[in-house]
């Protein structure tokens, strides 16, 4: 907790022990709760359609994860937030018959900040607080960019039984360095989604990530959407669908659309680099 110290005039004011103390101190209180609002990581409210799931029951959650940066002190980014409140609408809308509720993280910051994994840390946090609100549930971890990849970290929470990981920021190869896990990863269904012309984060990472996920947990697939970049808005209709599609199967044991299951069973390099057709969500599901 940050500590607000008094003005140095404090005490050589004629009158400042009544009401002006009263008033100063009443601020400097206001001040230090602000600060552990800041410095925690929050839910708030389900983005949801108006009238709540269909019959009020939450049978499953879906944490939308923003996009992040790789080193910065700065507070959580508004812009990065509400970037990911279309997809959050669309996924509580698809699944609202199945209980679905979506929440979008507000970080404590913007920053993954090295060894610190902050956003990480936040994506572990916002599933405790999942499990607090509604119980015993499963939870799908959706992240885009910085997001993606606190998704994929995260994944270790015994409630997270998903993650959908969309144009995940790696770290670069570096031999010096310990590789991104992906014993976590284990027991979860995975799917990956990366833009082919993406110029902010190498679609080659993941596909690296994948490939070494794929060898001990077979429920990994990833998506490549061709001539994307790394916002996929060319393609956003159909990454939104195949978003719903794995996040529904996945929470509720729905089956998948038939190219989201092929990717699922086949070997790699096929069900890693499987194209998202244009048109996907729109055309005979299965």
């Amino acid at each position: 907790m940050a500590h607000h110290a008094l003005p140095r005039w404090w005490g050589h004011t004629a009158g400042a022990a009544g009401p002006a103390r009263a008033r100063l101190e009443a601020n400097v209180a206001r001040g230090e709760r602000q600060d552990v609002r800041e410095a925690q990581a929050r839910l708030g409210r389900a983005v949801r359609p108006s009238g709540g799931t269909a019959d009020g029951v939450v049978s499953g959650v879906v944490l939308l994860l923003p996009d992040g940066e790789p080193e910065s002190a700065r507070g959580p980014s508004t812009v990065s937030h509400a970037a990911a409140l279309p997809l959050a609408r669309s996924l509580a809308r698809a699944g609202r018959g199945d209980g679905l509720v979506a929440h979008v993280v507000r970080y404590r910051g913007r920053g993954w900040n090295g060894t610190d994994a902050r956003l990480a840390a936040d994506a572990s946090w916002a599933a405790d607080e999942a499990v607090r609100r509604y119980g015993d549930v499963p939870v799908c971890l959706a992240g885009r960019g910085m997001g993606g990849r606190a998704a994929l970290h995260a994944a270790g929470h015994d409630a997270v039984n998903s993650v959908l990981a969309i144009a995940p920021w790696l770290p670069e190869d570096d031999v010096a360095a310990q590789p991104e896990p992906v014993k976590q990863l284990a027991g979860r269904q995975v799917l990956i989604v990366h833009g082919t012309k993406d110029a902010r984060t190498d679609p080659e990472l993941s596909y690296r990530l994948a490939e070494r996920a794929k060898k001990s947990n077979r429920d990994t697939c990833r998506f490549e959407v061709h001539s994307d970049g790394h916002a996929l808005r060319q393609y956003q209709d159909e990454v939104h669908s195949l978003a719903s599609d794995f996040v529904l199967g996945s929470l509720f044991s729905r089956a998948y659309a038939r190219p989201v299951a092929d990717a699922l069973a086949a070997p790699p390099p096929l069900g890693l680099r499987m194209p998202l057709a244009a048109g996907f969500g729109r055309a005979l599901r299965h």
